[in-house]
């Protein structure tokens, strides 16, 4: 399919305040995100890559109200749109929730973004589309309700919170097709409007954005039950990073400790204490997007998220649209199933000691201290080396502010397929969890799965003896997913010593 791009820009131009608009028509617009009005501040056009400032006048109250009265009405979420479009506008309030500042994000209809995963949408499974901010969730959802329903002529409703995916306004837009949207009052009220939908409307499909919430995610499964085709986006990057996520787990099965008897523990060649799937995903499908050109797909998702608790290597298919617009599907071999060959530090002792063969991590730094890097991973010991080129690098990691100008060495690692992490800031702890992050995308999350692994034993015997366990020393973020464990079985748990030997206590609710 032609891939197509309109984004009404005009109807966002002529909702600016003149000296605005007017030098903004004569900039480029293709590669424009947002236009940011700040008062007291000068107006400025971002692109990926730069920041164009469009008048030497600063932002007045003037200015903001004139954008104000030629948009839609602010919902509970401080977003407002305009009628008919999908440009959306941001408000940020001062203390007395009077409107100091504007994000004006362009809102583009992309036709033919879909034809990388054509197949699956048209298979009739639910499908989950993972990734990154910004990397066209919401857009590749749109395109989705469209196809499904003028391509495919079955019935969708599409339950769009804050007029993300339909435009703002009564009609929706025409980039859905003949699907049919209802709106969401507020946030908070979107699982409430999804289960609505299921039950008034008879649709065949229903599309979601951001599932966000326990009862989001119980009002996904409830809708599955019934038989009706899910297709819908979450938050995080990878399937790893959702089963990890007690909030959202559900949507591939959760996860729960079960206690095998000893026969059976032998025949698996586990510990009696082991992780498994609670129940069938919501979703039979999940689409790691990592960029426009490039996804990666988990076709069978309750056997992926049983390999990876059973600490198998996965492997997911990956697919490129190359420079003729065709699909090039790459299938990744897989290797001979096996246990995990980490062996869990001892508790006891509280040393930490790493006896795998795990394969060692080539990370780029771009714009981060290399000699912090260094620290880090001398620190935590984890199988990472410094690469000093990008070519043969397994990840690049760099600053939120040098990825929002996208240079040269950003955009030739997306095009090489390598993943890019981004730090909020280059300290030690934010730096340590970035690279167990990239061990657990890279080495199937064995590091975390072991260091879970004995967070569940401990679970199991605290419960079992009602004495306090000791687990061994690990990294804050690692530390951080052990007492979210022992909240979801109501132990409580804290952190004892100093680093790098800081550890967590699993210790019985009547003790703390």
């Amino acid at each position: 399919m032609q891939r197509e791009i309109t984004d009404d820009l005009n109807a966002l131009l002529n909702a600016l305040p003149p000296h605005v608009a007017e030098p903004l028509r004569e900039q480029p617009s293709d590669h424009l995100l947002e236009v940011v009005l700040d008062l007291g501040r000068m107006p400025e056009a971002r692109y990926p890559d730069e920041e164009v400032v469009l008048s030497e006048r600063e932002v007045t109250e003037e200015d903001i109200g004139y954008v104000v009265a030629n948009i839609g009405i602010f919902g509970d979420d401080n977003r407002a749109g305009i009628e008919r479009t999908l440009h959306r506008i941001s408000a940020i309030r001062n203390r007395t929730g009077r409107i100091v500042g504007l994000t004006c994000r362009i809102g583009r209809a992309v036709y033919g973004t879909i034809s990388i995963i054509d197949d699956l949408v048209q298979s009739g499974n639910s499908i989950l589309l993972l990734g990154r901010p910004g990397v066209g969730k919401t857009t590749m959802l749109r395109e989705v309700a469209r196809v499904i329903s003028d391509d495919l002529k079955k019935r969708v409703i599409i339950v769009d919170t804050s007029n993300e995916i339909a435009g703002d306004g009564d009609i929706p837009h025409p980039a859905i097709g003949r699907a049919r949207r209802m709106q969401v009052p507020t946030p908070a009220l979107q699982h409430a409007v999804m289960i609505e939908a299921v039950e008034n409307h008879m649709p065949e499909v229903i599309i979601i954005d951001e599932i966000g919430t326990e009862l989001e995610a119980a009002a996904a499964r409830t809708i599955a039950e019934r038989g009706v085709q899910l297709v819908g986006t979450a938050h995080g990057n990878t399937l790893e990073n959702l089963i990890l996520n007690p909030t959202l787990s559900d949507l591939v099965g959760g996860i729960q400790s079960v206690t095998l008897g000893d026969d059976e523990a032998r025949r698996r060649g586990t510990q009696k204490s082991i992780l498994e799937r609670k129940a069938p995903p919501t979703f039979d499908v999940v689409v790691e997007i990592r960029s426009w050109r490039q996804v990666v797909v988990h076709e069978d998702v309750a056997s992926v998220v049983d390999s990876i608790l059973r600490g198998r290597t996965i492997s997911p298919s990956t697919r490129t649209l190359d420079d003729d617009g065709q699909v090039v599907k790459q299938e990744q071999e897989a290797p001979k199933a096996k246990a995990p060959t980490a062996t869990a530090p001892s508790r006891r002792n509280g040393s930490a000691q790493d006896q795998d063969n795990r394969r060692v991590i080539k990370v780029f730094p771009f714009g981060v201290s290399r000699s912090k890097f260094e620290q880090a991973i001398k620190a935590s010991q984890l199988p990472v080396v410094l690469a000093d080129r990008i070519e043969g690098s397994d990840a690049l990691i760099t600053l939120r502010n040098y990825y929002r100008k996208k240079p040269q060495v950003l955009r030739d690692a997306e095009s090489y397929g390598i993943p890019v992490h981004v730090l909020k800031n280059h300290t030690l702890p934010q730096i340590e969890q970035s690279l167990l992050n990239i061990i657990g995308v890279e080495d199937k999350g064995q590091p975390l799965y072991q260091a879970l692994k004995e967070a569940e034993d401990a679970i199991s015997e605290v419960m079992a003896s009602e004495a306090a366990v000791e687990l061994s020393p690990q990294t804050s973020y690692v530390r951080r997913l052990q007492h979210q464990l022992a909240q979801r079985y109501n132990l409580s748990s804290r952190s004892i010593g100093q680093e790098p030997y800081r550890r967590v206590t699993i210790i019985p609710g009547w003790q703390s």
